[in-house]
């Protein structure tokens, strides 16, 4: 049932539009709908990924396992090493975190982060790329770049997708190769800094 203006309703409608004139519909104005913006950092990103998928070493051995989860194993390292990162057998000691850089921001964020990992000898580190769910196309086009990125430094041992509680597929847990001390490599067994099994 439609509710029936009372005349203390239609009294306060018209001290509340006193002073005002009425409009005719040919006076109303419809603006057309923006037009989306094109995505040109998109279309360069989308063409660096391919230039760098094609002009790239040969020898990525970036693997999908369980769907799309990447994982990366440097060849000689043994693969009980990958499967105790994913356990989190190596506590994370830093973070960084990549959401809404550009790709040429992430890259160069992520090599200072990377050079500082090795500079004070830790083993293991989380980058956090993001699910792409903000990209034009929810496309997750630094999630590639860094998992490529990653894969040709030679700093790196292996990395997997990060447990749910650490971000999931937004992220990735990354294995850093320790520093030659003195004639032996100081490496987490030296530091004490595993983590529990």
């Amino acid at each position: 049932m439609a509710h029936v203006p009372s005349p203390d309703d239609i009294a306060l409608f018209h001290a509340a539009v006193e002073g005002t004139q009425r409009l005719t519909v040919d006076r109303v104005h419809h603006e057309p709908a923006p037009v989306a913006p094109r995505p040109r950092s998109r279309q360069r990103d989308d063409a660096a990924v391919l230039h760098e998928a094609i002009s790239g070493p040969a020898a990525l051995d970036l693997a999908l396992e369980g769907g799309d989860e990447a994982t990366f194993l440097r060849p000689g390292i043994a693969k009980s090493v990958l499967r105790d990162l994913r356990r989190g057998r190596w506590v994370v000691q830093d973070q960084i975190d990549l959401h809404g850089a550009t790709r040429d921001e992430a890259h160069a964020l992520l090599a200072e982060f990377m050079a500082h990992a090795t500079r004070r000898a830790l083993r293991c580190v989380r980058v956090i790329h993001g699910k792409g769910l903000g990209s034009p196309g929810r496309e997750p086009v630094l999630k590639k770049l860094v998992q490529a990125w990653l894969a040709r430094r030679e700093d790196v041992l292996a990395f997997c997708q990060a447990k749910s509680n650490e971000g999931g597929a937004g992220a990735l847990r990354v294995l850093v190769r320790g520093q030659r001390t003195g004639g032996r490599r100081q490496g987490t067994e030296d530091r004490g800094q595993k983590g529990s099994r």
